[in-house]
């Protein structure tokens, strides 16, 4: 899923059967353990079990499409002597449409592999890029110490 694309509870369209909607979504969520390419646009189409649309659906043919076509894809711990922690943080404004929060991501590296991650909606609206990120740094700092 391009992260151009966003998702809403449109009117229009046609339901889709949501226990299959569900079933797929929780297949890919276990994928996202190994898969973190995948994370933001699982997260993404999980917000509309509830009552997916055939668009929803379409995007989630999306995924398995791509996952079908990436299978050496994932996680790879190299062996190395090197421990420099290093972390990243980052947020879009307005990632969500249906209630304008911003969704803050963090990951840390130790060397050159992935050590933790995280990708969370704020609890707050905010009014700026700048203040997004702000909200963002502090969420993380706070997580750290």
């Amino acid at each position: 899923m391009s992260t151009s694309t966003k998702l809403d509870m449109n009117n229009e369209g046609e339901y889709f059967v949501q226990k299959t909607y569900r079933g797929m979504i929780g297949s890919l969520l276990y994928l996202t353990i190994t898969r973190l390419d995948i994370m933001f646009s699982v997260r993404t189409c999980s917000r509309f079990q509830s009552y997916p649309k055939q668009s929803h659906y379409k995007v989630v043919k999306r995924i398995f499409r791509y996952f079908k076509g990436t299978p050496n894809l994932g996680l790879w711990y190299p062996k190395s002597k090197n421990f420099k922690l290093i972390a990243y943080a980052d947020a879009d404004f307005v990632g969500c449409r249906i209630d304008r929060k911003s969704t803050s991501g963090t990951c840390q590296l130790l060397g050159h592999a992935l050590v933790s991650w995280s990708s969370k909606k704020q609890n707050s609206i905010a009014l700026s890029t700048t203040e997004a990120e702000y909200i963002t740094v502090g969420a993380y700092c706070a997580q750290v110490i």
